[in-house]
């Protein structure tokens, strides 16, 4: 029988660490129709093999990486790889996006996605290799920070060698650890803590580069170059590629959306400290992942100052805000060394500003005291604090150790009226996008069945004026919610491949479509209704682990000071508050057919192909 190509390699690698025992599986074709790849793949074979109920630091746990349809090809901005599982901070669904070549390397070894499960006896990696796969001993490494890990393992197995790996907060269980891949790192959702409750360092692969070959390959060819023609002529292309997302602090904060000091303004003196001009002045090269034009990673040295010499790939915006105005530091410099500490060490630089940020406000109105927070100082801006938190944390050593839990779970610990001020969504911090400010973000991060991220479902129709599906007010309390549905659905599309936020610069669904069709064979993707099927397919399976976890409209929720607190001080935005959530909920329950309590219907699932799911949400 003639072998059909595809950029699917119709394979898995299952890796049970308590047994231990290590399998490769095929992976059903109508699955691969069904789910097409990346994500889609991530959440099928999660539904169906977690138990409902089951704790996620233990070892019934899963823990499932995953290439994209076009990982390790010539697409151009598709070496993204997505971890998946159950999260430590929610309770629910996790999801979390690196970078790098890891992608790639997965696809050259010969799987689309590797399924670990158990839990290793002592601290054990996992090599992937030409001859196969095997499970090593890790007490060598396990301690290490993530970029002596890789060291260590290229200089055991070869230059060549790609890891993913934990670092000191994973392995001691921190709630928001990350897995690092390269200065890449895997960040939110906690899925770095999984792997560490599993003892398992890292995965390392050796695998020769050997792209796999096109169902279409002219085809293919032909629309990659396209895709390379508009990316060169493409103006955010260089303006990525110059500044990374550093520019975004100074736009976000004239449009009011920067939150400032946990979310209790829009601006504060010396701001402009943060802006694009004071991380030029650092920039000494861009760093990229595998196979994208943007190159997008901007790598700074600190010129002069308390901080003169240190270095890191980044921060990117998200940081800039987490150890910037979300601490109510505009030292520039201090948010590079938070940066690097935070990759080296393992930790969401998202999670721990905001952890941080948070602790600093329960600091500022007595409700934490020098006495309970190890001596330290926490005023807005102390910026020597920051730093030192950030080490505590990662060593669950004192009052670090309670941040190291989340804002959600410190805040409860804490007590005294503290959860007030915990800025989450199901127990995922907030990014730094105030809600108030831009609706549909914050409906989206209400929504979302990660909790509170931005990249769920990200409004581009608010940020750079997107008129798809049309053009909104990002002020509007009513009429939007289809929009935040649309942008998830969306999301989910792009994340079947993995296409990157970053590197996605003139990518239309019909090129997506396209490239999906040529490198798969499946014909059926260049329509674009049967993308935005298949990413609301996505969307809704993954919406039912979270409903069968016990989740329901009661958690679709925003943190009550963007409910009931205007926002200050804020430029345009100043005096925005949510004040409809409920009516945008309606709207995004309606657009997808879901119940008004936020549970898909039977109808709805029939209409996906997931019916068979049906008995296991509404009982």
């Amino acid at each position: 029988m003639e072998e059909v190509m595809s950029t699917l390699t119709g394979q898995l690698l299952r890796v049970d660490l308590s047994l231990p025992k290590i399998t490769s599986e095929p992976i059903p074709v109508d699955v691969q129709r069904k789910f097409v790849g990346g994500r889609g793949f991530g959440i099928n074979y999660l539904f169906q093999e977690l138990p409902r109920g089951i704790e996620p630091l233990s070892p019934d746990n899963k823990l499932i990486f995953m290439t994209g349809a076009l990982g390790g090809t010539s697409a151009l901005g598709f070496g993204r790889w997505i971890v998946m599982t159950k999260s430590p901070q929610t309770d629910g669904l996790a999801r979390a996006v690196g970078g790098g070549n890891f992608a790639a390397f997965i696809k050259f070894a010969g799987y689309d996605l590797i399924i670990i499960e158990g839990k290793a006896e002592k601290p054990s990696y996992v090599l992937i290799h030409e001859n196969g796969c095997e499970i090593m001993d890790a007490e060598d490494i396990w301690g290490l920070d993530t970029q002596a890990t890789q060291t260590v393992l290229a200089a055991k197995h070869g230059s060549r060698t790609q890891t993913a790996c934990i670092g000191p907060a994973g392995e001691r269980l921190v709630r928001y650890a990350t897995i690092t891949h390269g200065t890449r790192t895997a960040s939110r959702c906690g899925v770095g803590t999984v792997m560490g409750a599993k003892n398992l360092k890292a995965v390392a692969i050796t695998a020769k580069a050997k792209s796999p070959e096109a169902y279409d390959k002219a085809a293919f060819r032909s629309l990659v170059k396209k895709h390379s023609g508009i990316l060169k002529e493409h103006k955010r292309v260089v303006k990525m590629h110059t500044f990374g997302t550093t520019f975004l602090a100074q736009m976000t904060r004239e449009m009011g959306i920067l939150p400032v000091k946990n979310f209790q303004s829009g601006d504060m003196e010396g701001i402009e400290g943060l802006f694009t001009d004071a991380y030029a002045r650092m920039r000494t090269g861009t760093h990229g992942c595998f196979n994208c034009m943007t190159r997008c990673g901007q790598i700074h040295e600190v010129k002069d100052g308390p901080y003169a010499g240190k270095v890191s790939e980044g921060p990117e915006y998200e940081t800039i805000w987490a150890f910037g105005s979300q601490v109510g530091n505009t030292e520039a410099g201090a948010t590079v060394e938070a940066d690097r500490l935070c990759d080296l060490l393992g930790l969401d630089t998202i999670s721990t500003g905001s952890t941080i940020g948070f602790a600093m406000e329960l600091f500022q109105r007595g409700i934490i005291t020098k006495e309970g927070t190890d001596g330290l100082e926490l005023t807005w801006g102390n910026h020597e604090v920051m730093l030192e938190l950030i080490g505590k944390i990662a060593r669950r050593e004192g009052f670090g150790k309670i941040l190291g839990e989340g804002t959600k779970r410190a805040a409860e610990a804490i007590g005294k009226g503290a959860e007030k001020y915990a800025i989450h969504a199901k127990g995922l911090e907030l990014p730094a996008y105030d809600p108030r400010a831009a609706k549909v973000h914050g409906l989206s991060m209400a929504t979302s069945n990660i909790g509170g991220s931005h990249m769920y479902g990200y409004a581009r129709q608010e940020i750079s004026g997107k008129a798809d599906p049309r053009a909104i007010d990002r002020f509007s309390d009513q009429g939007t919610g289809d929009v935040a549905a649309y942008n998830q659905i969306d999301k989910a599309v792009e994340e079947t491949a993995i296409l990157c936020n970053f590197a996605d610069s003139g990518m239309t669904r019909e090129l997506l479509g396209k490239l999906l069709a040529a490198g798969t064979g499946f014909h059926e993707l260049e329509d674009i209704n049967h993308l935005r099927l298949l990413g609301e397919r996505i969307v809704c399976l993954e919406r039912c682990f979270n409903v069968r976890e016990g989740f329901s409209r009661k958690d679709d929720r925003l943190p009550e000071r963007m409910l009931t607190e205007p926002l200050a001080n804020a430029g345009p935005a100043t005096g925005q508050v949510v004040r409809n959530l409920d009516a945008l909920l309606d709207e995004y329950y309606d657009y997808l057919g879901y119940t008004q309590d936020g549970i898909p219907s039977y109808n709805k699932l029939k209409e996906l192909e997931l019916e068979s799911v049906s008995l296991q949400i509404h009982g």
